[in-house]
């Protein structure tokens, strides 16, 4: 026993100089400092270990058994239960890791944490504070204020904190006071040393009293100004609308369920924005100037679900809008052929002001959803997959202080968990080779029973839709009834949103007879097969519409009887939506609660997919209805505190708690590429190649409607010679397929780059996550050895 054991570890030594310290993303480095740490601690052990051996051979001298036998006959404290092979040589190693230092080593956070406040007040532009504030374990070197323990002590260290976190903004300084790694007790310690300097700094700018009352209402008023900025600061989140209900709903029904009511929000705010354009530049404008028509028939009531009648001659629809230019004296219809010599300053083009304010909303609506489809993407990739340590330990938010905001977030915690958990568990599920094969035979049968229903419910559209027009031409000849006129255009919409409503039940049972494990792959196999189906049919109907499949009476224009036809559509929706919540909720949870003591789950899939379906007829009659956006705002609205009620009373928590960390992304990516573009192609199409009705409408009497800003141009060009270089721009540029064509192709080149980028982070993420996973066996490797080194020296002693 009088040998003591040495640690000898053959590490290959850098290649820096001394003076320069290793820097972390150098792997040698790392492991040369980590040998350079055990030598500086193995003469402390040794020591340590002398002591030890010295002490049991004083207290028990009988004890002549191996080393072994006198540690099992002498424990450490609380070394038999956590780990009962090591000796107390390598616990204390281990305890002397850099790892295990740091959290007890106070003045090294607090040196840390005082340099990063001081390069922070240092700086004149901030950075980010996720450049700043890193809640990773703090590293002993490059401090130089720990380096000399005789230089600062501890409570020198902590006034410096205390100082460096004075000079900080109030937000920086509550990041800051966050991340630091110690304990509460400690912060809040911290905190009250800090207001109590605040304080006296506040004391000391007291005594300097302003000589005049007008210094004093200055500083009055600074302070009001500053106190309502921060509160209205504080109020900005709370103003967000359904804010609180929000939140209830992911904490009682998950990330899943919140995707679609989220999903609503954001197609709210682009029919907002779209309405608002055409409010603004076309509706009021010929509110003002109205067009003198012919008197419109009676209110009756029908005209809410058939659009017709009143409806017809109103600010609804294309053909009430004229093709004269507003507040211009010189119009034919001005009495008089000469113009007066006080003409008005400022006359209105309304064709070219309907064109350009369609145009503009759909541009708006484009760069929204580039934009959220970015935003959401970005959140995808930075979101959790097996994030499931970082959720238990870095998820709760401590500024929760009321009882109510405490108990969500509660909620919402315990729920995310349980999907993290069941994403897991899905993962690490395997099948056989016999079960695979047998689940792709009926996932074949299923899709070819999908697809056969979709081309059924095609063909069952067109010939109705063919049959209704032949029925339609019968009644106008034999001069039939108004009502009963109107009640026959509900009967294609009725049966479309049938179809619509009783399809999706259809895929739910193809599903259940699949069986997918995952959640998330029998959402998106749902999605995908009513996606199929609403497509295939909104574009039979827009194929109709544009071969002038409709019957319109002579005094209305075609574009009319389109923007009543999918007025009539976009409220049928709202009907059948209401039906099914009514008796697809309602009714089965009371026939659930009966049968089986349970409430019927939430289908993300269909009440999805009927949001993008309704927005699309709403982006479809843009042109021809410019109200139509109204419409559908206001069937939002309903459908949200409908939708909510239902939610909350009629059904329960999805059985399969999963994450739709994605499904955010895949809504507004649908929404933007199937649907959006398809609306989008169907009106070019509409404005650069279909003639317009030639009676009425804003486009009366030319071609295309596109011709409208062409003879703009031109009789721009003649009024004043001077901007004849506005004609070579609308016609190089603007007619010009070739810069079209040129724009897109960037967007698209943009498009890829960004996905490459974002996949190649994805790629460096999964890279880190796995060197860190192998740092840690690493380290379990390490201290192995080191065990194994020590039982050998100890048996040799």
């Amino acid at each position: 026993m009088s040998q003591l054991p040495s640690i000898t570890l053959h590490v290959p030594e850098g290649t820096e100089s001394d003076g320069q310290e290793p820097s972390p993303d150098n792997e040698r480095a790392l492991h040369t400092s980590f040998h350079q740490l055990i030598l500086e601690q193995s003469s402390l052990i040794e020591a340590g270990l002398e002591l030890e051996m010295k002490e049991r051979d004083r207290e028990s001298p009988a004890c002549l058994a191996p080393p072994d036998a006198c540690a099992a006959a002498w424990p450490e404290p609380g070394q038999g239960e956590q780990c009962p092979g090591y000796s107390s040589a390598s616990l204390q190693i281990l305890a002397s890791m850099p790892s295990r230092t740091i959290g007890r080593s106070l003045g090294a956070i607090i040196s840390q944490y005082c340099n990063r406040t001081a390069r922070l007040r240092r700086r004149s532009s901030r950075p980010p504070l996720q450049q700043l504030c890193r809640a990773a374990r703090p590293s002993l070197r490059q401090y130089d204020l720990d380096a000399d323990p005789a230089r600062a002590t501890l409570e020198d260290k902590w006034s410096l904190l205390v100082k460096e976190l004075l000079s900080l903004s109030p937000y920086q300084r509550s990041q800051m006071l966050l991340t630091l790694p110690i304990s509460l007790a400690e912060k809040r310690t911290l905190r009250r040393q800090v207001n109590r300097q605040r304080g006296l700094l506040r004391q000391r700018a007291q005594h300097w009293a302003p000589s005049s009352p007008c210094g004093w209402s200055i500083v009055y008023v600074g302070l009001g100004c500053r106190g309502l900025w921060y509160r209205l600061l504080s109020l900005l989140r709370t103003a967000q609308p359904w804010h609180y209900t929000l939140k209830q709903i992911s904490g009682r029904f998950g990330s899943s369920v919140l995707s679609y009511f989220l999903f609503l929000k954001t197609l709210l705010m682009f029919n907002f924005f779209s309405f608002l354009i055409l409010l603004a530049f076309v509706v009021v404008l010929q509110a003002v100037y109205p067009p003198t028509s012919a008197s419109p028939p009676p209110f009756t009531g029908l005209e809410l679900l058939t659009g017709a009648g009143y409806f017809t001659h109103s600010l609804l629809y294309y053909g009430y809008y004229s093709n004269v230019t507003l507040n211009d004296p010189c119009t034919p219809g001005s009495k008089g052929s000469a113009c007066p010599p006080a003409a008005p300053p400022f006359p209105y083009n309304m064709p070219l002001a309907y064109l350009f304010s369609v145009g503009v909303s759909f541009l708006v609506t484009c760069i929204l959803l580039v934009y959220c489809v970015s935003c959401s993407f970005r959140e995808s990739v930075g979101s959790s997959m097996g994030d499931l340590a970082v959720k238990v330990f870095c998820a709760w938010d401590f500024k929760v202080i009321q009882r109510r905001s405490v108990k969500l977030q509660c909620e919402n915690f315990c729920t995310q968990l349980k999907e993290l958990l069941a994403e897991q568990r899905s993962r690490s599920h395997s099948q056989s080779l016999c079960q695979r094969l047998r689940h792709c035979i009926v996932v074949l049968l299923a899709w070819t029973v999908a697809l056969g229903s979709v081309l059924g419910c095609t063909l069952a559209v067109h010939h109705l839709s063919k049959h209704m027009h032949v029925v339609q031409q019968e009644q106008r000849a034999q001069g039939s009834g108004r009502w009963q006129q109107e009640a026959i255009l509900l009967v294609l919409p009725l049966v479309v949103s049938l179809l619509n409503a009783l399809m999706p039940h259809l895929y739910n049972l193809l599903a259940m007879w699949e069986k997918q494990d995952s959640p998330v792959t029998q959402v998106y196999v749902a999605i995908c097969r009513n996606l199929i189906l609403k497509m295939v049919v909104l574009s039979l109907l827009c194929f109709q519409w544009l071969s002038r499949s409709v019957v319109c009476s002579t005094e209305e224009c075609w574009e009319t009887c389109v923007g009543q036809d999918l007025y009539r559509f976009v409220v049928m929706d709202f009907i059948f939506t209401l039906l099914d919540t009514l008796f697809g909720e309602l009714v089965w949870r009371l026939i659930l609660e009966k049968r089986l003591r349970q409430r019927p789950e939430f289908d993300i899939a269909r009440n999805v997919l009927e949001l993008i379906y309704g927005q699309t007829l709403t982006w479809l009659g843009i042109l021809f209805a410019p109200l139509l956006p109204a419409v559908q705002m206001l069937k939002l609205l309903l459908l949200f505190y409908i939708k909510k009620t239902s939610l909350m009373r009629n059904c329960q928590s999805p059985s399969k708690p999963w994450q739709a960390s994605h499904m955010s992304t895949i809504f507004i990516t649908l929404l933007c590429f199937p649907f959006f573009l398809g609306a989008t192609i169907f009106l070019s199409y509409t404005i650069w190649s279909v003639q317009p009705s030639e009676t009425c409408g804003p486009f009366r009497g030319l071609e295309t409607i596109y011709k409208s800003g062409k003879s703009w141009v031109l009789v721009l060009q003649k009024s004043n010679p001077n901007i004849t270089w506005f004609a070579w721009v609308h016609q190089h540029l603007v007619e010009n397929t070739f810069l079209l064509f040129f724009t897109s192709g960037a967007l698209l080149a943009v498009i890829y780059f960004y996905i490459q980028v974002v996949r190649g982070q994805q790629r460096v993420i999964c890279l880190l996550r796995e060197q860190i996973a192998k740092e840690g066996e690493d380290k379990i490797f390490l201290m192995q050895k080191l065990h194994s080194v020590y039982e050998q020296r100890e048996r040799r002693a």
